[in-house]
């Protein structure tokens, strides 16, 4: 990911709404959410969650994709681990051992381990 690709991100995600969206995604894992499903759990009607899922879409951090009558959003996870990275390369001046505990596997423990919500 280069700097263009990160801005753009950064900027997408640094609204509340997409940030929820993106959040809900990305539990959601790989089969996604249909975008009316997704409506209703941030309670924002359903053009108001398109309107900030095609941002998301354009910062390449969701993927969308026809199921029927429905479109079903899923988040790009190559795309999130590329941010990741690209914040995390230059590590603390070649001390990986300080940034160890952001890219620790805690993130992937099952929704009750682990986990502090905020």
């Amino acid at each position: 990911m280069d700097e263009r690709q990160a801005l753009s991100a950064f900027g997408a995600l640094s609204q509340e709404t997409r940030l929820r969206l993106l959040r809900l995604l990305v539990i959601a894992g790989p089969d996604g959410i249909a975008a009316g499903a997704l409506a209703e759990q941030v309670e924002v009607s359903a053009s108001n969650v398109s309107f900030h899922l095609k941002e998301l879409e354009r910062a390449g951090l969701v993927a969308a994709r026809r199921d029927s009558r429905s479109i079903v959003y899923s988040a790009e996870y190559d795309a999130l681990t590329g941010l990741i990275r690209f914040l995390m390369e230059d590590c603390c001046s070649g001390r990986p051992e300080i940034c160890s505990p952001a890219l620790s596997p805690a993130c992937c423990l099952p929704a009750d381990e682990g986990r502090i919500d905020g």
